[in-house]
């Protein structure tokens, strides 16, 4: 059923369009040709909305009361956090572009009915509806206004055609989202008719499919379903002339031998008068100009052969800061010899910019980094101090929150290795491993993520890591080992509801096989027992307990002899992993 426009449904336009930009992340990289083909637009979008989802959770966390209209922020506190977030986290071009068409929105929900800035509170789905075609517009606008040279064929026209749709529609929030989603859509497969080295490629605009994107979620979010279309890719034309998508680079004249070698990305404190200025003073320097934000925060997004003179320009003009520079000759490089174990970083969050392209890290860094190391997210002490004791770097994960791609992109930089292996030990962080692996890769570090689901998982495969083996090797190995694991945990109900298992009440303890609840018993002991003899009829030679935080003296022993009783020749090796909230995780090989 159609939801109410309010700061509930941004929050979870928020989460679908996060993980909807993480299902499409690849497709959205694979396709990027233009302006730079760089292959790392649907990385960036996923980080800069990664960013205004933890900006907006921040705000209804700051309320310190459950989710509610009357509880937690109002809507235009929500898409305040919401482009703001964008607009501290934007990443690359589209990223940018995308931090500037939230503000637009943001500008609007801001200036609502009766100065509490509630669009349409008063006149109900009608208003509401009319402050988002009005968000829309605005948004478009001011996405034109941030970029100095606006381009036909790229996220800008998509935007537009969200717009134009919007203003056609009558109804209420629901249908107007609707239909933006579905111009957007038209919009994104006539790209490739506006844009020559899109049709050249075979390809719709890597941006702009990045918006249809996040605009099918706000479409779910106030209507309750997904556009009918969401999930499919959008049309692309066929590749003219047996042109690829990395021939397109080369024949638009973007990038290395045709485009300046650096793209340059920085927060900026300054005064308006003085962004006017540095508009033109890096225009200049270069191309593929954005500037976005306002009251005195800015992201600012150029492409230049001068890196140094970027920077400085922002100097001039206030402080500058979260500077990060990109070569994209080093990029080309990386793709052209991509078996290479280890090919030079690009990227650098110093603050500081190189003065030639091979100036990418310090004399004697490359050489101080290991072979290869494991990087493992873990849920408790216990089990932190044990992966550590097997040569992991651990991340520690906190109860209730999922970590950021950026977190566990700096646990890849932490482990200080040529190659690494990322096991994310939780069905929930596919999406940011997979966008934090992404970023490292960008940066020179070759990482594999292992799609371990639970820390026994991550267990079985530290057990048969072996350094010494080639990287694909150890790989497999690791796979294969976490593969062959079945898992299981128990945890407590908060509350009554559904499962898969019948009708649980608060208070109830929950057996949960491979994510789903399979049994439902009244204590920790007992429920255990029942889960792991469904778990061990199909079989088992090693059951592995990891025991919680909480969990009575006693219990993980008493589940040892169970084992032992009724199941022949199957081990059980016991560790104490101090999991906060979930009493046992119980693993099978």
């Amino acid at each position: 059923m159609p939801h109410t426009l309010d700061a509930d449904a941004v929050r979870t336009w928020c989460g679908l369009a996060l993980d909807a930009l993480g299902r499409a992340r690849e497709e959205i990289d694979a396709i990027n040709v233009y302006p730079v083909a760089d292959a790392d637009t649907g990385t960036n979008l996923y980080l800069t909305v990664e960013s205004a989802t933890q900006a907006v959770t921040a705000a209804f966390d700051g309320h310190g009361a459950a989710p509610g209209p009357a509880a937690g922020p109002s809507l235009p506190e929500a898409v305040r956090a919401m482009a703001h977030g964008a607009l501290i986290g934007a990443r690359g071009n589209s990223g940018t572009i995308l931090a500037q068409l939230l503000r637009g929105m943001a500008d609007v929900f801001a200036d609502g009915d009766g100065g509490d800035g509630e669009i349409g509170r008063a006149a109900g789905p009608d208003g509401e509806a009319d402050g988002l075609r009005r968000a829309l517009r605005r948004a478009a606008e001011l996405a034109y206004r941030g970029v100095a040279h606006p381009v036909e064929g790229t996220v800008l026209t998509v935007a537009r055609a969200a717009a134009d749709a919007a203003a056609r529609t009558e109804g209420g929030p629901a249908a107007v989202a609707r239909a933006a989603y579905e111009g957007a859509r038209a919009a994104l497969e006539a790209t490739p008719t506006q844009l020559g080295v899109l049709a050249r490629a075979g390809v719709v605009d890597a941006g702009g499919y990045g918006l249809v994107v996040v605009l099918g979620a706000l479409a779910e979010a106030v209507s309750g379903r997904p556009p009918a279309a969401a999930g499919r890719p959008p049309a692309a034309v066929p590749a003219l002339d047996g042109c690829s998508a990395a021939g397109a680079h080369s024949s638009a004249g973007e990038g290395p031998g045709g485009g300046p070698a650096f793209e340059v990305i920085y927060l900026l404190e300054a005064e308006e008068t003085a962004v006017a200025r540095l508009r033109d003073r890096l225009d200049s320097l270069g191309d593929s100009l954005v500037v976005v934000g306002g009251d005195g925060l800015w992201n600012v997004h150029v492409h230049v052969d001068d890196a140094g003179a970027a920077v400085e320009a922002g100097i001039e003009a206030g402080r500058p800061h979260r500077v990060r520079i990109t070569h994209f000759g080093t990029a080309a490089a990386r793709r052209a010899h991509a078996d290479e174990p280890y090919p030079r970083p690009r990227t650098e969050d110093t603050g500081q910019w190189p003065d030639r392209p091979d100036a990418q890290e310090p004399p004697g860094a490359r050489a101080d980094r290991a072979a290869r190391a494991v990087v493992a997210v873990v849920p408790g002490e216990g089990l932190a101090a044990l992966c550590a004791e097997a040569g992991a770097t651990t991340v520690a994960a906190r109860p209730g929150e999922r970590l950021a791609a950026g977190e566990l992109a700096q646990a890849v930089r932490r482990a200080r290795a040529r190659e690494v292996v990322l096991l994310p030990n939780d069905a929930e962080l596919r999406h940011p491993a997979a966008a934090a692996a992404a970023q490292a890769r960008a940066e020179g570090v070759r990482v594999a993520v292992i799609p371990t689901r639970s820390p026994v998982q991550g267990l079985a495969a530290l057990a048969v890591h072996e350094p010494g083996r080639s990287f694909d090797e150890d790989v497999v190995a690791m796979t294969s080992a976490a593969g062959a694991t079945r898992y299981a945990e128990l945890a407590v109900a908060e509350r009554q509801s559904w499962t898969m298992a019948g009708v649980c009440q608060a208070g109830d303890v929950l057996g949960l096989i491979d994510g789903d609840v399979a049994v439902i018993g009244d204590g920790i002991a007992g429920t255990a027992e029942t889960v792991l003899d469904r778990m061990l009829a199909a079989g088992g030679e090693l059951v592995t307990l990891v025991v919680g935080a909480d969990v009575p003296d006693g219990v993980a022993e008493h589940l040892e002899r169970h084992v032992r009783d009724g199941h022949f020749a199957v081990d059980t090796v016991i560790y104490h992993g101090g999991q906060p909230g979930v009493p046992l995780i119980i693993g099978i090989e």
